[in-house]
């Protein structure tokens, strides 16, 4: 386990049960300075994207180590306000523009462009000019389709070909492009982050009132063994070089502004559960670990067949009477994509994981369960309540961050007519 012992272990399930979800603090701000250190020529500003986690207490962690925020809607930038972020050093970038962007725009937030229909949304309102824009630069990258947000297959940001039109939208509403956004996805290829850094520099090109280029996030972690990890030192160098070669091309000294979620989350956090079931489809079949949790905590493996560490936690002293065997663990929801080991990249098929022999009672952590787990999880299927989460701080003490939620708040916005 990565920073958990037994007796972690058991104390959480005398003070909080299971399931529940546990942040290393040590970890957060470790990651947080890794970020404050990527390569920049003119100036880096790095944003947190709150959508891998939105709980307070790791907010304020990240806005206590100089970060900002990257929002994907106006609820997210209320949480980051109620948190302590400044309006200042929130952006938002979103799907869905509501209406009441107009009060936070009003009050300092940053707002990123996504549409065609967008700018004419804050254009038709009339009162700040200074906006972002996100484009699709046409190229994306990452694990699969769906965690790749770049490219003809994806619905984020104006389409490359639709330049010239955004110019003339921007012009017509008398507005001050200040930034430029993309954002690719999760992969590792320090050549694919050069390709797009130097497509998003050659956007900043067609508006000359362009100060910052916003690169996104999508630094891919290594969760399993045989996976490649983005290198944040080896993505950046590149990219620092091609903002130094537009400066003296242009004359143009532009800051950086990145968006990492995973890279600052992911192995921050463990998933701590209890094997509560066995069963077994005889010897031609499998023998299965049934949790206490599942898609109602982690989704990430019946969405995208995505891989996490599992560790099987017996009693010290008995680990070693434990066969390994080959079991494939499942959570607790009455719905049969509700897997733990799928097949990599595969989420209808079974994968068995090499784990000593599981018994009622045993512990399983799940690791590298920070980013879009708790965030991302199927909420209340089955009506099972939210799990509680937890933070490990620095000198090792365990404190409650979120409560579990209650039955009653459950049912509670539930109306019989």
């Amino acid at each position: 386990m990565r920073f958990l012992s037994y007796d972690d272990l058991e104390e959480l399930q005398m003070e909080v049960g299971t399931p529940c979800f546990v942040y290393d603090e040590a970890t957060l701000r470790a990651n947080a300075r890794a970020v404050l250190d990527f390569p920049h020529a003119f100036g880096l500003f790095p944003r947190y994207a709150m959508k891998a986690a939105p709980t307070a207490a790791v907010l304020r962690i990240f806005n206590e180590e100089g970060l900002g925020i990257d929002a994907s809607s106006v609820p997210e930038v209320e949480r980051a306000i109620r948190a302590g972020f400044g309006t200042e050093s929130i952006s938002l970038s979103t799907q869905e523009l509501a209406d009441d962007f107009i009060y936070w725009a009003q009050d300092g937030i940053r707002i990123n462009l996504c549409s065609l229909n967008q700018i004419h949304k804050f254009g038709k309102w009339g009162k700040s000019r200074r906006v972002g824009l996100r484009f699709n630069p046409g190229k994306g990258s990452g694990g699969n389709n769906r965690t790749n947000v770049g490219g003809p297959a994806s619905s984020f940001g104006i389409w490359k070909d639709d330049l010239e039109h955004a110019i003339s939208l921007c012009q017509e509403y008398k507005l001050v492009v200040e930034r430029i956004h993309t954002h690719i996805g999760s992969g590792a290829d320090p050549e694919v982050w050069k390709t797009v850094a130097s497509m998003t520099l050659n956007l900043a090109r067609s508006f000359p009132s362009v100060e910052t280029i916003n690169l996104g996030g999508g630094y891919k972690v290594a969760r399993m063994p045989d996976e490649k990890a983005t290198d944040l030192q080896e993505v950046g160098a590149p990219v620092k070089e091609l903002f130094k070669q537009f400066a003296e091309e242009t004359g143009r000294k532009l800051k950086l502004e990145i968006e990492p979620g995973t890279f600052l989350l992911a192995h921050a956090c463990s998933l701590v559960t209890r094997v509560q079931d066995i069963n077994s489809t005889g010897k031609e079949g499998y023998r299965f670990l049934k949790l206490d949790s599942g898609m109602t905590e982690i989704l990430r493996p019946s969405l995208y067949g995505a891989q996490h560490p599992i560790h099987l936690v017996c009693e010290p002293g008995q680990q070693k009477f434990r066969e390994l065997i080959d079991q494939v663990v499942v959570g607790h929801c009455c719905e049969s994509g509700d897997l733990l080991t799928p097949a990599p990249g595969d989420p209808e098929a079974l994968a068995t994981r090499n784990l000593p022999r599981g018994e009622i009672g045993d512990f399983c952590v799940i690791e590298s369960a920070g980013a879009y787990c708790s965030s991302m999880a199927a909420k209340n299927y089955n009506s099972f309540p939210e799990a509680a989460e937890v933070l490990r701080k620095e000198d090792g003490r365990l404190a409650l961050i979120r409560k579990r939620q209650t039955f009653d708040q459950i049912i509670e916005n539930e109306v019989v007519p």
